[in-house]
């Protein structure tokens, strides 16, 4: 057994790591910002957890107590010039606080990337965390990976919505770029194999599956995998990447803040130097997946409705982070409420399997047209947008994420909070619950809004004629579909 450490535990690859280390019988230590967010994992009863995130240096050596490998798994998609910077710092603390504890050895994942190029500033940022950690007193395994393929990544959405959406894309200079995709469960099993590595190893090592190929290769795999004809590609000198980026921003769910990143990263070869670790973690007899079976892989777990993780989860950046007050009406704040309450024929478990269900492909019961024209101004403004869906179907765990909502609390079969990551002058939520009645059940239907200054009062005001047509029509579509779920059952 050995101790580690996993920062990005609620992230995409953190989320799957965990499980993994626990499954090969190391005691895993999570330094998490947001702990309710692993209320629901089944894993979370199995770790410890401590609160912080990687610019608090007490959080941090609180974490380190005792541990004998570090996983540095979290990244910024933040906008500006000075996350680089923030990053750097960050870095700098875990260094320090890991060789204060006598940790072991550090694992880093980071990105892919041409030796002497110019880099764009969010693959700057992962290549100077990368020295930053070999520099340092403990030692590090660095391994850079190119574009990872799995079921719920960023960059398999992108690649997957540009494919099904544009029958003949118009498409950037970086479609002819040359890139090494890697399946995510490769990445994964060089992260646990890191665990047991013997010796001193202090190096960097590129990792990236069997296929080398074009973007736009890459997209028209996808297409014959998914069963959808090859797609026609013209690369065109005039889209950059901030472009670009507009133009993944309209047509994927993808948001531009993470668009902006993985485009900016596609402007050079990406392709691996080396092949070094193959002399540390040799391959697996059948070798590593490749891209076609990658996206095999994907395609069939999201079917099955298998998802473990999912770029959806990333945190909103200025998405409010504060649970709903107890008793908002005390809490000192300005707070308007519309709440609504029926009675219903369906039973409590059929109104709940309508609640639990809600968003994503199903919808949300009430004028679609008001949905989609909110989640386009929350796309314009640099938000979210109502496209990120929804992991699972018919399933929900606390920190979820269904379109523009985030999953607050759950309690099964009795109420959903959910929490707006929308971008709006204000913090607001909605509430959905249900309980058995004599003849049936009872829906109560809240939504809360606290409002911030005078643009937040105006912002309710104006959308207070629509509520009938929002709320209202949430309330009797939902029942009915209850209603008419309990039907077919009978």
């Amino acid at each position: 057994m050995t101790r580690v450490l996993v920062t990005g535990a609620t992230g995409y690859i953190g989320g799957r790591l965990v499980p993994q280390l626990l499954e090969a019988g190391h005691e895993v230590t999570c330094l998490v910002r947001s702990p309710w967010k692993l209320t629901d994992v089944p894993w979370e009863d199995r770790v410890r957890v401590v609160e912080g995130d990687l610019s608090d240096a007490d959080a941090v050596r609180r974490a380190m107590a005792g541990v004998d490998v570090a996983f540095y798994l979290v990244h910024s998609m933040r906008a500006g010039t000075d996350f680089g910077a923030a990053e750097k710092r960050d870095a700098t603390v875990f260094s320090a606080a890991a060789a204060d504890a006598g940790v072991g050895r550090i694992v880093y994942l980071g990105g892919l990337h041409p030796a002497g190029a110019r880099l764009s500033p969010h693959l700057a940022s992962r290549a100077a965390i990368g020295r930053v950690l070999l520099d340092g007193a403990v030692p590090a395994v660095v391994f850079q990976a190119g574009i990872v393929i799995g079921s719920g990544s960023a960059s398999f959405e992108m690649i997957r919505h540009l494919t099904e959406v544009l029958p003949y894309m118009p498409a950037p200079r970086w479609v002819l770029h040359r890139v090494q995709p890697i399946a995510v469960r490769d990445v994964l099993r060089y992260l646990t194999a890191s665990v047991t590595l013997a010796g001193d190893i202090n190096r960097p090592f590129d990792i990236g599956g069997p296929d080398v190929l074009r973007y736009g290769q890459m997209m028209n795999g996808y297409a014959v995998e998914a069963g959808l004809r090859q797609r026609p590609i013209a690369a065109l000198p005039v889209l950059t990447p901030w472009l670009a980026s507009q133009w993944v921003n309209l047509v994927t769910p993808v948001p531009r803040r993470i668009a902006v990143p993985i485009i900016a990263s596609l402007q050079n070869d990406c392709v691996a130097d080396e092949h070094d670790i193959d002399r540390v973690i040799p391959p697996p007899a059948e070798g590593l997946l490749s891209y076609r079976e990658a996206v095999r892989l994907a395609l069939r777990r999201e079917r099955d409705g298998k998802v473990e993780t999912s770029w959806q989860s990333a945190t909103v950046p200025g998405a409010p982070s504060d649970p709903l007050p107890s008793d908002p009406d005390w809490s000192g704040h300005a707070v308007r409420i519309d709440e609504r309450e029926r009675s219903s024929g369906a039973s409590a478990e059929s109104v709940w399997a309508i609640i639990e269900s809600i968003g994503g492909a199903n919808g949300w019961y009430s004028s679609p047209i008001a949905w989609a024209v909110r989640g386009w101004i929350d796309r314009i403004a640099g938000g979210v947008g109502m496209r990120r869906g929804r992991r699972h179907p018919s399933r929900l765990a606390t920190g979820d994420v269904i379109d523009v909502w985030r999953v607050e609390s759950i309690d099964r079969g009795r109420r959903l909070r959910l929490r707006a990551e929308m971008r709006m002058p204000g913090r607001g939520w909605l509430e959905l619950g249900v309980e058995p009645a004599q003849t049936g059940s009872v829906y109560r239907q809240r939504a809360v809004f606290i409002p911030k200054g005078l643009a937040g009062r105006l912002y309710w005001a104006v959308l207070l004629p629509f509520h009938g047509i929002i709320f209202g029509g949430m309330v009797a579509s939902i029942l009915h579909a209850a209603e008419r779920s309990g039907e077919e059952r009978a």
